[in-house]
Formats: C-alpha cells, structure tokens, sequence
C-alpha cells in the first residue's frame, strides 16, 4: 500500500523499490502511479461529505448545460466523458504547458497539491487566447466556415482529443459553454468536483464599479461611449474546495470561468 499525505501534490509518479543490504544498496523501478485529489478523503481539500453529490460532481460524465435567453432557456446535452482513455494523460501535460510550468517548473510543480491553483491554471489553458498553448479559440462573430462552430460541439472528448492531435494547437472555435464543459471535464478528471452555472442577462461590467453604464446625450441619443455589456447568457464553472488563504466561511463552491474576456488581477 502506498500512504501519500491528504495534500500531496498531484501527477505522475515513479515507484522504485530500495533494497539495503549491509553497505550496498539495490534498486528496481517498478513502475508508475498517478495521485490525483480525492473527494472521498476527509483531509483532502477537496473533500465532499456527500456521497450523492460525488456520484453527480465528480464520477457523472454526462450533464445539461443551459443556454439561450431569460425567455427562452434551451437545455443542451454535454458529455464530459472525463474517464475516456487518454483524456488523464492529456489533462496532466496541460499543466505542463502552462505559462506557470514554463516560467518556473519546480514551484509550479509544488502547487499542484492546491486545488486553487490548479484550478486558475486549468482556467488559463483551457482557452488558447493569451499563447499559452491552450485548448480552444474564443470568437463571437463573423464566419466560422473554416472551422467548427461553437453552437456544434456536444462534448468535450472530441475538443480535447484533436487538441492533442494538432501538436497542443487551440481547437477552433468556443464559446462560454464550450470553455465552461472542456474545463468541467479537465477537472473532474484531476479529482475535483465540478458544476456549470448559467445566468441570463448576464452583465460583463468593464470597469468594475459593479454597474452596467449607458450614457445618452441631451437630445436622449444613445453614444457608444461604455463598454459595459448585458450578453443573454454566460455559462461558468464552480469547483468545491476549502479556503484556507480566506478562512472557513468562505470553503465550498468556488467560482472559475475560463472563458476569455479581460485578463485577470
């Protein structure tokens, strides 16, 4: 049996076995092993106490995904599919292509025992926008003839599969529930347990005074001066993890959205 502490960082392993013998020492690589988080494990920071929402969070690879408009709410089928073959594999060199991988190996390696931090890396690689070898492409207008388009996709298997395919090149083209599914996949496959939340009217305040601002002239003239938004609908994700940086009130969902907009602060 192999003990690992309940906050051991995740990935790849190698097992090898150490023999001493008087003053010699003998060794024998007997293999790998993957650590991943573990829900089922009361010291984990991902711990779920609740067996139902293990099966529906972290072990189902089928969901409904909700989209279109307040007035006209559409349910889309998604397949997560988080434990078809390959899909681990691909999720752990995802962490390795990372911008935080590649900037500094050792310390990002040390993180990846905190589901908050793999959770902003995954949201960082799951869309291609900031030339990070990331998954997918974001666009919202003009033609998408040439390649896939976002309304198209049903799952995230066939994203994450050609994205290996093309040499780690961003699949083209997603949209928030495109981003918003890949990354539930991703997750839930690292042992994570994993939600979609949609809203409708949903505001996409620029300037973060927490309004959405118009303005108007004189005469009652809309000017395109803000750049405040309401979309229709904007589908994110939620993983369940503790706080500890935050203190407790503050474990449970935690918010991630990986769909491109502005760069984080």
């Amino acid at each position: 049996t192999i003990s690992s502490p309940a906050n051991a960082v995740i990935g790849r392993y190698n097992l090898t076995l150490l023999v001493t013998s008087g003053n010699k020492i003998f060794s024998r690589f007997l293999g790998q092993f993957v650590l991943l988080f573990n829900p089922w494990c009361s010291g984990d920071a991902v711990y779920m106490a609740n067996e139902n929402e293990r099966q529906e969070y972290v072990l189902n690879e089928n969901g409904i995904i909700f989209v279109g408009n307040a007035k006209y709410i559409e349910a889309r089928g998604w397949y997560y599919g988080q434990f078809q073959d390959h899909l681990l594999n691909i999720c752990l060199t995802m962490l390795d292509l990372s911008l935080y991988y590649r900037q500094d190996a050792a310390i990002d390696v040390s993180r990846r025992g905190d589901p908050k931090y793999v959770g902003r890396v995954i949201s960082s690689m799951i869309n291609g926008n900031d030339n990070d070898n990331g998954v997918l492409l974001g666009k919202w207008q003009g033609s998408f003839h040439s390649h896939e388009n976002p309304s198209r996709w049903d799952g995230s298997v066939l994203i994450l599969q050609k994205w290996r395919q093309d040499n780690y090149k961003p699949v083209q083209y997603g949209q928030c529930w495109v981003f918003a599914g890949v990354m539930c996949t991703v997750l839930r496959c690292l042992g994570i347990p994993t939600r979609l939340v949609s809203n409708f009217n949903s505001a996409h305040d620029v300037d973060r005074n927490l309004s959405i601002d118009k303005y108007y002239d004189s005469s009652g003239k809309s000017l395109n001066i803000g750049k405040d938004s309401t979309w229709d609908y904007h589908v994110w994700n939620e993983s369940w993890f503790i706080r500890p940086d935050l203190g407790t009130p503050y474990n449970g969902w935690q918010v991630l959205d990986a769909t491109p907009q502005e760069q984080s602060k």
